[in-house]
């Protein structure tokens, strides 16, 4: 399996998806399978099941701490991006047999949320899935803590898109104007709170990236 990575650094969520719809077209035609490794600037997004009332700033409030709101055709509720988070967007083309499309969906999504728990142990951190709930998560004092979220598209060519967004350094303050994933009773961490310091970035991506080879390593 060979993946191509492409680190694009700070970029409006816009632009990245744009990015996203022609390389998953490539990835149809023949091209390589692609991860994307982004950081975005402050920005909502609203999944394909979205509850707007999960938005609890209004516009203004947006305007004023510069966080921009779209609608994206991933799945899930609404979700925050920004500065201090690892956003990885694999675009990759599922294997495709007769009658198994649902089932090599199933088995990405695991795989993505497993090549984030390796990654975390990298910091003796416990990492997990809980079923029902898509994404990964960790046990806190208060309770399991949400690390990285978890939003993909599958096109009918079995082409993905979208993908996971890892909690590193972000300000998790920005997360008060929304209800995470629409989970009133589920709180939000970062590594940097975890470990009690910041955090190597451009460290971390490089382990995330090798982490989620090896996860997809005999599937792709």
């Amino acid at each position: 399996m060979t993946l191509q990575l492409l680190d694009l650094g700070l970029l409006p969520y816009s632009d990245a998806w744009t990015l996203q719809q022609k390389l998953a077209a490539e990835v149809a035609a023949g091209g390589p399978n692609t991860v994307l490794l982004v950081t975005h600037p402050h920005v909502f997004t609203l999944g394909t099941m979205a509850d707007e009332t999960n938005v609890l700033w209004d516009a203004a409030q947006r305007e004023r701490l510069g966080v921009s709101l779209v609608q994206a055709d991933r799945g899930g509720d609404v979700t925050y991006h920004g500065p201090g988070q690892i956003v990885m967007y694999p675009i990759v083309k599922l294997p495709r047999k007769p009658g198994t499309m649902h089932a090599h969906v199933i088995e990405y999504l695991r795989r993505l949320e497993r090549s984030v728990v390796a990654f975390l142990s990298d910091y003796s951190v416990a990492g997990m899935s809980i079923p029902g709930y898509a994404g990964v998560w960790v046990p806190t004092p208060g309770g399991d803590a949400k690390i990285a979220a978890m939003g993909v598209r599958v096109n009918v060519k079995g082409i993905t898109t979208h993908g996971i967004a890892l909690n590193i350094n972000a300000d998790l303050r920005y997360f008060r104007g929304i209800i995470p994933c629409g989970l009133r009773d589920k709180g939000v961490t970062s590594l940097h709170v975890l470990l009690g310091r910041p955090v190597d970035e451009v460290d971390a991506k490089a382990r995330l990236f090798r982490c989620f080879e090896a996860a997809m390593d005999d599937f792709l």
